[in-house]
């Protein structure tokens, strides 16, 4: 497994400050984020889950996946979500020609745009958390916010236990911190049994949920 940190360092923050990594407040709203759906095995859920807990939050969809999954998405958009870009195939940034990667960003906002309803405030997260300087410099003259993470739950690393993904948010969490959590089939073990008590800890500690514009 890759090195991660759950807990962004602050020296991260201060040398990518155009990033955005936590948005603070003193009313101790919070932003989960979910990213690769939408994805009918776990999306739904999801979905189920934050209703029961009133709690909103912002998905950063793959663009094929979008179009895979219409009608889900149209959900996400209906239920009041806010919706961000992750590229049209989870391209990597880091391995990806400027050029290619631009384009790849462009084709997935083409689909979000197909969707009338879908108002995705130019919010991009760059699948990985990898980006070049030159690739991000032309996303944000183009208008996106480009939003990484205070808090990753890694749901996805397989090698953790659900108790640790669900401990890696709650002994993390703090005003303003933007969360990650992913709606995919790979992270769905760790997150079935994360986010649940995630939404209860949070509610019972008296977070509030918010959206990312």
């Amino acid at each position: 497994m890759s090195f991660y940190w759950v807990k962004t360092n602050s020296f991260i923050k201060k040398v990518f400050s155009k990033y955005c990594w936590d948005i603070p407040n003193n009313e101790k709203k919070i932003y989960l984020t979910f990213d690769d759906g939408p994805t009918p095995e776990i999306t739904d859920w999801v979905l189920s889950e934050l209703k029961k807990f009133d709690a909103k939050a912002t998905f950063f969809c793959i663009g094929k996946n979008i179009k895979a999954n219409l009608a889900l998405f149209e959900k996400l958009i209906t239920e009041g979500h806010s919706i961000g870009n992750h590229t049209m195939n989870h391209v990597n940034g880091w391995k990806s020609h400027t050029n290619e990667y631009i384009e790849n960003v462009k084709n997935c906002a083409d689909i979000l745009d197909e969707q009338e309803k879908a108002t995705h405030h130019l919010l991009f997260r760059p699948p990985y958390g990898k980006i070049k300087k030159a690739q991000s410099k032309i996303l944000r003259k183009l208008g996106y916010k480009i939003v990484m993470w205070d808090v990753l739950s890694a749901d996805f690393d397989q090698s953790i236990t659900p108790e640790k993904c669900l401990e890696n948010v709650t002994k993390n969490v703090k005003s303003g911190s933007v969360i990650v959590f992913h709606d995919s089939i790979k992270a769905s073990p760790n997150l079935r049994f994360a986010l649940p008590r995630t939404l209860h800890f949070l509610k019972e500690n008296g977070y509030k949920f918010d959206i990312i514009h």
